[in-house]
């Protein structure tokens, strides 16, 4: 199988403890893979090694193939965009604005493609109005576009949907879908809303404790998201 990202028993060490127990993660190219696990669990420390906001502690991992340890890495970041936690935008600014700074970060010419892109997140009709007048939802779409700006093969997302209101988590899902099924952007996110994931994914890890307990396609989870994971860890899912 043809695999974008993988990691091979990484460990991720603080004095406090172990955040990441020999974990080890498979996501095939053209996936929606959903990460599955209680806060505390490892999702967002797995999240951030992946974007290089920080360095495991033992392990490796790769990108399109390539080692994170190897000097290719950061062009193999180059084909990814994500959101980690909060949305990294500029409140006073317009949406618009903020997306000609990340062209310019990213030495992208083509301005003209940026109303597309509103567009295509929903923000097309957002005009002047500055970010700081956003709603949540509209923020949490912005900084989509923002890790799109690059045109990313690979979309990285921490809890995107935490905090919409329903028709905000609707609108969130249906632009996750348009990604991957019309662009072929595959997709790694992270939520504990298993109703929601459930909507969304084609793949599942389950993660408890910083290990990789179980993955496997949608299509083999017969009984349900939160039954599937009520069995596979033997506890209620209270989150």
């Amino acid at each position: 199988m043809d695999y974008v990202l993988t990691a091979e028993e990484l460990y991720k060490e603080y004095k406090g403890g172990r955040a990441l127990d020999g974990l080890s993660l498979h996501v095939p190219r053209g996936a929606i893979y959903g990460l599955v696990g209680k806060n505390g669990a490892g999702k967002t420390t797995l999240i951030r090694i992946l974007c290089a906001l920080q360095a495991p502690t033992a392990g490796e991992y790769t990108i399109f193939g390539v080692n994170g340890r190897d000097r290719g890495i950061l062009q193999a970041r180059g084909r990814m965009g994500a959101v980690v936690e909060a949305p990294a935008v500029y409140q006073e600014l317009t949406a618009e604005e903020n997306l000609r700074i990340q062209y310019e970060v990213l030495g992208r010419r083509e301005p003209d493609t940026i109303p597309g892109l509103l567009e295509l997140v929903g923000l097309g009709d957002t005009g002047k109005k500055k970010v700081k007048n956003f709603s949540l939802g509209m923020r949490q779409r912005l900084g989509i576009a923002v890790a799109l700006a690059g045109e990313p093969e690979l979309l990285i997302l921490d809890e995107p949907v935490n905090g919409l209101d329903p028709q905000g988590i609707i609108e969130m899902r249906r632009l996750l879908q348009k990604l991957n099924r019309e662009k072929g952007v595959t997709i790694l996110i992270s939520s504990h809303i298993l109703d929601e994931l459930a909507k969304l994914a084609t793949h599942y890890g389950f993660i408890d404790k910083g290990r990789m307990v179980e993955e496997l396609a949608a299509a083999d989870v017969g009984e349900g998201l939160e039954k599937h994971y009520m069995k596979l860890m033997g506890g209620d899912w209270d989150e």
